[in-house]
């Protein structure tokens, strides 16, 4: 190639090549200007979009405020007028209370003055019975001296006449009782003789069954019922009526059956009968009059079962009328129980378990034996036994021990540790085995009563009374009853137990809750 033309084609190529580069220069110049240009429009909007929402935010909060700063208002105006109301309200009653305190103190100032009126008026009653006190005083002495002049006697003459005459009157006195004494010995020796003879019967008599609310007497033959009832019934309407017991004369041979659910009145009528009996003269006047000695004959026997209770026991000082009522106990009889067999028991129990802790065996004894007195005339006063004893041994003035012992030996909290030890002692002889019975009649009753009780309380399944009915079994539902249901249910059912039902010792309540669930294996 020639010099001119690799000059030109140079030429030429250092023009493109700086026309390139100036071309790439202005082009990175407009690039950069126009991303400045569009980096400061995108900056421009978002400065404008911050600046709309901070405006917007302070807009709501300025709301914001004014909506609290109202709601603040309202609520401080309505603690002010509750404040101002409860204001107005405690004035009112401040008020209230200050007229009331005004018309007490009012009040109290007029009673004050009535009482000083009344004060000053008894100091004037007081000061005139003095006076009057005085004037008696020498009126009596001239009294006195009046008497003397006129009986010509002084002080000490009329003294020795007086003691003299008291003497006379003592010896005359001291004659009767002497008397009375010689007859009540005659009376005690007739009644050992005869308790001999009875004895030696008896040795020979079968038993029976305790009798609750019959007896029955045994005829010299059959002949016998006949004239006991008499024409048209006459004797047997007599002896009813002053007995108060009715006579059955069936078809058992050679005896006649006494009912009454009194027991002295039922042995009042065997004791005239067999004294009829023994007499041969039986019509409506030797009736009456059989009735009587028998009356006397039961008083006799009632006072001397009394007294040998006491001896038994070794207590002393009581009152003869206290040993007559104790006595009636021999003819009272409880679930089958003698009660002055039981009262016995009682008060040795008592005594023995005081001695054990070291207490005073001879008044828990003197506790344990009049627990059940009340029993002796429960069915002619009103009011439960306990009650009717309290009543009987404070009348007769014995300690407060044994008559709150016969007051609370059935309370769940005795008085005190000597009544805690009677209503152990009258469990303990109640509860042994063979110590109370009842007919069939009577045991079947009493388990339905029981049953009967316990059933009457919701959720409960089947109720069963075991044990003679000393323990009472009850299933209730499970899903009726929870657990803590069944702890109060046994309560329950136990207190009312106590309140409704009359039963001799105690009653175990067992509350059964169980669930079965099954299923089988196949």
């Amino acid at each position: 190639m020639r010099p001119q033309n690799l000059l030109r084609f140079f030429i030429m190529e250092t023009i493109f090549i700086t026309i390139a580069v100036v071309a790439v220069v202005a082009g990175m110049g407009v690039g950069i200007a126009l991303g400045y240009v569009l980096r400061k429009k995108i900056a421009q909007a978002q400065a404008n979009s911050i600046e709309a929402k901070a405006e917007k935010i302070l807009t709501d909060a300025k709301n914001k405020q004014q909506e609290y700063i109202i709601e603040a208002k309202e609520k401080a105006n309505k603690i002010v007028d509750d404040a101002k109301r409860e204001e107005k309200q405690t004035r009112q009653e401040l008020h209230g209370l200050q007229q009331r305190l005004e018309r007490r103190e009012n009040m109290f100032d007029q009673k004050l003055i009535e009482l000083q009126d009344r004060q000053q008026k008894m100091q004037e009653k007081v000061e005139q019975i003095n006076k009057v006190k005085q004037d008696i005083e020498q009126l009596r002495e001239q009294e006195f001296a009046k008497l003397q002049n006129i009986a010509g006697l002084n002080k000490e003459e009329a003294r020795n006449i007086l003691i003299k005459k008291v003497e006379e009157q003592s010896k005359e006195d001291l004659a009767i009782r002497t008397m009375k004494l010689e007859k009540e010995s005659s009376e005690v020796f007739e009644e050992k003789a005869r308790d001999i003879i009875v004895t030696a019967i008896q040795r020979c008599a079968s038993s029976h069954a305790a009798e609750t609310t019959s007896t029955l007497v045994n005829l010299t033959n059959e002949e016998m019922k006949g004239r006991i009832i008499g024409k048209e019934g006459r004797n047997i309407k007599t002896i009813e009526k002053l007995t108060g017991c009715e006579l059955i004369i069936d078809e058992t041979p050679d005896v006649i059956t006494v009912s009454g659910f009194s027991p002295i009145r039922r042995q009042i009528a065997k004791l005239a009968l067999e004294k009829l009996m023994a007499d041969g003269r039986i019509q409506p006047a030797r009736i009456e009059e059989f009735v009587e000695k028998a009356k006397e004959d039961l008083s006799l026997d009632i006072k001397k079962s009394g007294e040998e209770a006491l001896y038994k026991t070794g207590i002393t000082g009581i009152d003869p009328k206290l040993v007559s009522i104790f006595g009636r106990l021999k003819y009272r009889t409880s679930f089958g129980q003698n009660i002055l067999n039981h009262s016995i028991e009682v008060g040795f129990l008592s005594a023995l378990i005081a001695t054990e802790l070291n207490l005073d065996a001879g008044k828990a004894k003197r506790c344990g034996l009049f627990h059940d007195i009340g029993k002796s005339v429960d069915h002619e006063t009103q009011g439960s036994h306990p009650e009717i004893g309290h009543m009987i041994l404070k009348k007769f003035n014995m300690d407060e021990d044994a008559a709150q012992s016969a007051l609370t030996h059935h309370a769940d909290k005795p008085y005190n540790v000597y009544a805690s030890i009677v209503k152990a002692a009258d469990a303990i002889s109640s509860s042994r085995i063979g110590a109370r019975k009842d007919t069939y009649e009577q045991f079947i009753a009493r388990l339905e009563e029981l049953e009967k009780t316990v059933n009457s309380f919701p959720g409960i399944d089947k109720v069963y009374a075991i044990q003679a009915g000393r323990e009472v079994r009850v299933f209730v539902k499970p899903n009726e009853i929870d657990d803590y249901a069944a702890f109060q249910m046994a309560k329950d059912v136990a207190r009312k137990i106590e309140q409704e039902l009359q039963y001799p010792g105690e009653i175990r309540v067992t509350i059964i809750r169980e669930t079965r669930v099954i299923e089988y294996a196949k």
